[in-house]
Formats: C-alpha cells, structure tokens, sequence
C-alpha cells in the first residue's frame, strides 16, 4: 500500500508541476478555463433537469445529495 502511496503523491507532484507550467506558458489560461468549467455547469444543471423529470430521477438526485 506504501507503494501505491507513493506513486500516487508522485503522479499528484507531476500534475501540479504540469498545470504550473501550463498557467506560466498560457496567458489566456482564465479563460479557456472559465470556458470549460462553465460548459461543465451547463451540462450538470442539464442531466439534473432532465432526471427532475421522472420520479425514479428525482429519487436518484436526493440519494446524490444524501451523500455530500
């Protein structure tokens, strides 16, 4: 388990390393970022719509919330 740890804390490193890097080289990081983490809303706030519809949807979406 140490191992898997280990190679997890690493990988993490790695990715924090990268986006610094990627931030640093990109001026325009803000917005391709607020691009795509707002198309991700958009898309959430559709699927909780279209669940909200039925009552098994409605039922899945306060399980959802239970777990938060």
């Amino acid at each position: 388990m140490t191992s898997q740890k280990s190679l997890r804390d690493k990988s993490h490193v790695e990715q924090i390393e990268r986006w610094a890097e990627f931030v640093r080289d990109n001026a325009g990081w803000k917005k391709q970022f607020k691009e795509f983490s707002d198309a991700q809303i958009i898309i959430a706030r559709r699927v909780f719509e279209k669940l909200a519809q039925t009552e098994e949807g409605r039922r899945k979406i306060k399980l959802s919330r239970a777990r938060v």
